[in-house]
């Protein structure tokens, strides 16, 4: 499929590494952020979801989007909509949404994007990938507690989820962009297994020589604990999905990743081995 990508969110977790695959296999990519950071083999253009004024360059020539959607805002589509319907006029024919396994069509958030695609696009797909492992080593609160503290707080309890690299993220994103014919679905995207934190927990410790424990917090107490550095609602929201996974809504596999890709998902362990593994003395 030939055409021009732009890539939302350029500079985050799976934008970045979609943005990279697409250049590295020959595809022409707009790389779009805010400061229109520099991806290897993409044009870098500005893009801001709460500026109208970004857009229309953004746009420009374009024919593919993958949407990432603006990080904490309960209410996307307030934004994502408009900009939706400009694209479809500029000549964007196909979308690819960012979701969560969490959020289903129709749902809160972003789930009520993922409900109007449809009738924008006749090509589209939404990717609804699990927690992501990243959450344990790059920005993530989780990986900011675990370096300074030694610990995980969920509201989780014992549930396990399928957590999923970023990595094999970007490679089912690259795919519906690129591919014949687009899935016209909504695609779950897990590693090879459910795991509790208290599992995570656990191999950290292993990998990285270091104890790290799982502290396990009431919803409430999460929800406290994250209103002190983002917005009340976006927290309790946030605290809820804990408790879902506390319920077992999380605890599954798919197999998603190696039916797009051909290959296997990669697990939590290989992925903290080379991330995080001791450093040989």
């Amino acid at each position: 499929m030939t055409g021009t990508a732009l890539v939302t969110g350029a500079t985050g977790t799976t934008g970045s590494r979609t943005a990279a695959r697409l250049a590295g296999s020959g595809h022409r990519v707009r790389a779009a952020s805010r400061r229109a950071t520099p991806v290897p083999g993409a044009e870098p253009v500005v893009f801001d979801w709460y500026d109208p004024a970004t857009h229309p360059a953004a746009l420009d020539g374009t024919d593919r989007v993958y949407l990432v959607p603006p990080v904490g805002d309960p209410d996307p589509e307030a934004v994502m909509l408009p900009f939706l319907r400009q694209a479809r006029a500029a000549g964007v024919r196909r979308a690819v949404l960012l979701s969560s396994s969490a959020v289903p069509e129709g749902g809160p958030a972003v789930g009520q994007v993922h409900g109007a695609l449809p009738e924008l696009f006749d090509e589209w797909a939404v990717l609804r990938p699990s927690w992501f492992m990243q959450n344990f080593t790059g920005a993530h609160e989780h990986a900011r507690s675990i370096r300074e503290e030694g610990v995980i707080r969920t509201a989780t309890g014992a549930g396990r989820v399928g957590f999923v690299d970023a990595e094999d993220i970007a490679a089912v994103a690259a795919h519906a962009l690129t591919d014949e014919r687009a899935p016209g679905t909504d695609l779950v995207l897990t590693g090879p297994e459910a795991l509790g934190y208290d599992d995570i927990a656990a191999i950290l410790t292993e990998v990285t020589g270091r104890p790290v424990v799982h502290r396990r917090l009431t919803e409430a107490e999460l929800a406290d604990r994250l209103a002190t550095h983002i917005p009340p609602e976006f927290a309790a929201l946030l605290a809820a999905l804990d408790r879902s996974i506390a319920d077992g809504a999380e605890d599954r596999v798919t197999d998603t990743v190696r039916h797009l890709t051909g290959r296997p998902p990669r697990a939590f362990r290989a992925l903290a081995e080379q991330e995080l593994g001791r450093t040989p003395r």
